[in-house]
This record gives structure tokens, C-alpha cells and sequence, in this order.
């Protein structure tokens, strides 16, 4: 592990008793948490570059950890249960959880950790977004610029929130990704709020020559753009008639590709996805 400081709060962790703590350590080693009465942890899905294989982030996802199930959601369990301060409690302590389990991996070799920032957040937050993460960050040790804020879908009346959202994330020293419900929205959004990040769903691919128009003016702006929810052989072959129009490399994510999983992937295993 090349974060000192991290490993320093994991050897004072591994003493703790999950009954004194919100935050200990697993037999194996990983970090989990409690909310209401759900043990939770961390599984990470790969971001890949479509044509060659290789893993340029991991999106951080919280699980829950029983003998009955084999990791449920937790938002699916406890977002309708969680008042909106309850959320933010959740929101921050599941980025927190995905930043330690990812760092501790020595196989995260260089990639992005992308980390869901929940939509309750961003009206029940007044002011200064990412400053307690910023915080977490610092104390640890972690690097800040290896991580991607990804921002909920907003209504068209929400425009201004998530200007004034991303603009607070960014001034804390965060990138950030926004999707994007078709080019046209993206183009938009370019414009709008200059995101590092754009992620569309890979199940709606239609407009290809869009999406290829997209691709370009995105990659003159700097930012990436991530196909998510790639399920299905028609959205693989959709989306290398995009690159091929577009002459970008691509990036995709989705259960065609990977199932999240709480370790990451070795070099090798990298590899052979890739051949």
C-alpha cells in the first residue's frame, strides 16, 4: 500500500469491534459500515476502454453484507426508510467506505474511483458540496484528483442546482460526471457545465451519428464520455459503429463486461478481458 496514512487508520480499524464502531474491518481486511441495522461494504465495477479492455476506473457501489443474500443494494433497501439528513448520513459514509476499500488495493493501479453522490444531496446540502469529503480525503491522505463526483440526473427546472453544485465540487478541488439522457442533452451540458465526465445509457443508442458528433465535440472539451449499462450484444455492436464514425476510443461499463465485486482486478486479469 503507497498511502501511509491510510495504513495507519486500517492498523488502529482492525482493533475495533463492530459493536463500539460505525466503520471496522473484515476477516479479509475490508472496511464495512452500519446504517440503520444493515452491514454494508464495498463492490467495484470496472470503466473500461472498449477496444483494448483496459480498466481506466472502477465506480464504487455499497452492498450489503449478510449470509442470506449475496450483497443487495442498499439504496434499494433504505432510501424510502431515510429521512433526507439520514441520506446525506448514508451518502458520505458509503463514499467514505469506497474510498478506503479502494485505496487499500495495490491493483488499482492508477485507475479513477468514481463515487455516486445521491440526489437527496444536492438540495439538502445549503451550501459549499464536497468540503466534509474533501475533509476525509486530507486526513487520510487520499488523492482528491483520482476521484470523479458522479452527479444525479436533474430536471430541466433543477438546471441551476446543478450548476451551483458542480461549480462548489470543483472549487473543493473535484472532477465530476453528469449523464446525459441523449446527445442533444449532452451537447448541452458541454456547454453548460463543463462536466470531466458524461455518462449515457448504452440501452438507448439510436441516434449513432449524434452520438458520434458527441463524441468529437466532447473530446475537443476534454471530457470523457462513459457508456453505462452495457448489457446486451446489440449495444456492444451499437457502440463500435459510434467509435468507428466517430474515430474516438470508446468507454463502456456494464454487466456485459464485468459484475461488481468487492476486490479489483489484477493486471492479468485485465489481460485476458482485454485478448
Amino acid at each position: 500500500m503507497t498511502y501511509p496514512v491510510l495504513k495507519q487508520y486500517l492498523a488502529r480499524l482492525s482493533g475495533q469491534d463492530s459493536t463500539t464502531t460505525s466503520i471496522w474491518l473484515d476477516a479479509d481486511g475490508r472496511a464495512q459500515g452500519r446504517f440503520f441495522n444493515c452491514t454494508m461494504t464495498s463492490a467495484f465495477q470496472p470503466v473500461r476502454e472498449l477496444a483494448r479492455g483496459g480498466v481506466v476506473a472502477y465506480e464504487g457501489l455499497a452492498r450489503s453484507v449478510s449470509a442470506a443474500d449475496e450483497g443487495l443494494s442498499l439504496w434499494r433497501l433504505l432510501d424510502h426508510a431515510a429521512s433526507d439528513d439520514e441520506s446525506v448520513e448514508l451518502d458520505r459514509l458509503c463514499r467514505m467506505l469506497h474510498a478506503i476499500n479502494f485505496f487499500r488495493q495495490d491493483d488499482n493501479a492508477g485507475a479513477d474511483l468514481y463515487l455516486n453522490v445521491h440526489d437527496r444531496l444536492l438540495s439538502a446540502v445549503s451550501s459549499n458540496h464536497g468540503y466534509a469529503f474533501q475533509r476525509i480525503l486530507d486526513a487520510l491522505d487520499l488523492p482528491i484528483g483520482r476521484i470523479v463526483l458522479l452527479l444525479p440526473t436533474v430536471t430541466a427546472q433543477q438546471g441551476w442546482l446543478l450548476s451551483y453544485v458542480a461549480d462548489n465540487y470543483r472549487r473543493n478541488g473535484f472532477r465530476f460526471a453528469v449523464n446525459a439522457a441523449s446527445a442533444r442533452e449532452g451537447l448541452h451540458l458541454l456547454e453548460r457545465v463543463r462536466p470531466d465526465v458524461m455518462r449515457l445509457d448504452a440501452r438507448g443508442l439510436a441516434d449513432e451519428a449524434g452520438l458520434a458528433g458527441l463524441l468529437e465535440r466532447a473530446a475537443q472539451a476534454g471530457t470523457r464520455v462513459v457508456f453505462k449499462r452495457m448489457e446486451t450484444l446489440e449495444a456492444l455492436q451499437a457502440l463500435q459503429r459510434i467509435g468507428a464514425a466517430s474515430g474516438q476510443a470508446l468507454l463502456a461499463q456494464g454487466f456485459l463486461l464485468d459484475v461488481p465485486r468487492t476486490a479489483l482486478l489484477h493486471a492479468g486479469e485485465t489481460l485476458a478481458a482485454a485478448a
